[in-house]
């Protein structure tokens, strides 16, 4: 008996100290296991704004071009680009003489035209009415005399001096006469049908039309500034051949541009009318220029291997130091918080469409779920779901994925 409970005591014995080794074993694995090292950073409330860049071009708000209305060569030149000049100053002048033929040609086809309306309305030119009198005239002194003869030859008749043979022919000679007054009568008086008179409209339209045109080429020949304004390009010279439709010279107040930014098309539904624009030209460092957006865009084009819409951008502060056709870079604010309670935007993580967060409680990461709001390419805005100075995992030092229950170490 004594025996049975000395080798129960010592089974008990064993059992507590194997039960002591484990529970050692594990709190020393627990305490020597190595920490996952992660950056962190807190939650904190600063100014939060939104932007977005992009590319643009400078272009005058009005534009005056010339081209040349015809192929000629320059006669001469009286301006450089740089020059300011005043509304209606000469700037150059082409050979004109072809110009001039034309305006001849279409000066005469114009005359004829009116003639022949004037014929047509009329019932003929001046000589063929004064004809068509005279014509008229003699047939209606024919019948008057064909009549007389039918007269006489009728008392003739009824004394029987006069066969009724004779007063029949002679009856038959006035039907004649008055059967050729009456057409002649209406040939004076209608000669040109309805059609015909149209007719000779439209031709004189057409003709007026070219001779407008041709004086307008003829215009065209010297090139006038038609505003004051600063000539910044100028692709002409003396002697110079020019073809039909280049362009010679361009004009604008340089103290009045704007900037054609071009924006990716997952960006345009952020855009919107008074948007703050900021502008910057590489070719003058350092320097900034203020505007806004004017127009948003009113559809998608492509624009190289991107499909784009053109914003038009209003500069605020223009001191006619950006050039036209230059190539700048365009900031606008999206939105902006003066006092955001954000986290960076690495710190971000999402799950079946839920976004959430690592924070960091005691030596371990905590899966958070947090609502956003304005986001930029540092920083998000957190809505709901942190409080100021939580501290939220950014990554780890060797890349291994974040996830909870391992233990952790913050490094600095």
């Amino acid at each position: 008996m004594t025996q049975e409970r000395k080798q129960s005591v010592r089974l008990w014995i064993y059992r507590s100290l194997a039960v002591l080794v484990v529970v050692v074993f594990f709190t020393v694995r627990a305490l020597t296991r190595d920490r996952l090292l992660i950056h962190a950073a807190a939650a904190a409330h600063v100014p939060l704004v939104s932007t977005i860049s992009t590319n643009g071009r400078v272009e005058p708000e009005v534009n005056y071009e010339a081209y040349s209305p015809i192929s000629t060569t320059v006669k001469a030149v009286y301006v450089q680009p740089g020059d300011q000049v005043s509304a209606g100053k000469l700037l150059l002048a082409l050979d004109d003489v072809e110009a001039r033929a034309r305006e001849a040609t279409a000066e005469s086809a114009v005359k004829a035209a009116q003639a022949a309306l004037e014929a047509a309305t009329h019932n003929g030119t001046r000589q063929e009415r004064q004809m068509a009198e005279a014509d008229v005239a003699r047939a209606r002194m024919e019948r008057d005399a064909a009549r007389r003869s039918l007269e006489a030859l009728i008392k003739l008749n009824s004394t029987g001096a006069a066969s009724a043979n004779e007063v029949a022919a002679a009856r038959e000679r006035l039907d004649t006469a008055e059967a050729s007054l009456h057409s002649m009568d209406q040939s004076a008086n209608s000669r040109y049908s309805p059609v015909e008179v149209e007719r000779a409209k439209a031709a004189l339209a057409d003709a007026e039309a070219n001779l407008a045109a041709a004086r307008q080429v003829m215009a065209q020949t010297s090139v006038h500034a038609p505003a004051a304004g600063t000539v910044y390009s100028l692709d002409a010279a003396r002697t110079e051949y020019v073809e039909e439709g280049k362009l010679l010279v361009q004009l604008a107040d340089l103290h009045h541009e704007r900037v054609r930014a071009y924006f990716d098309e997952p960006e345009i539904g952020r855009l919107a009318v008074g948007q703050k624009i900021q502008i910057k030209w590489d070719a003058k460092q350092g320097r900034v220029w203020n505007g806004h957006i004017e127009r948003t865009p009113v559809t998608v084009i492509n624009l190289g291997t991107r499909s784009v819409g053109e914003v038009l951008v209003k500069i605020d502060d223009m001191d006619g130091d950006l050039l036209p056709d230059t190539n700048v870079t365009v900031t606008v604010t999206i939105s902006s918080e003066p006092n955001a309670l954000s986290v960076p935007r690495e710190a971000l993580h999402s799950e079946n469409g839920k976004t959430f967060v690592y924070k960091t409680v005691k030596d371990g990461l905590q899966k958070t779920y947090v609502t956003t709001g304005t986001i930029n390419l540092t920083q998000v805005a957190i809505l709901s779901g942190l409080e100021e100075g939580d501290l939220v995992a950014t990554g780890t030092v060797n890349g291994q994925p974040l996830q909870e229950g391992i233990p952790i170490k913050v490094v600095r």
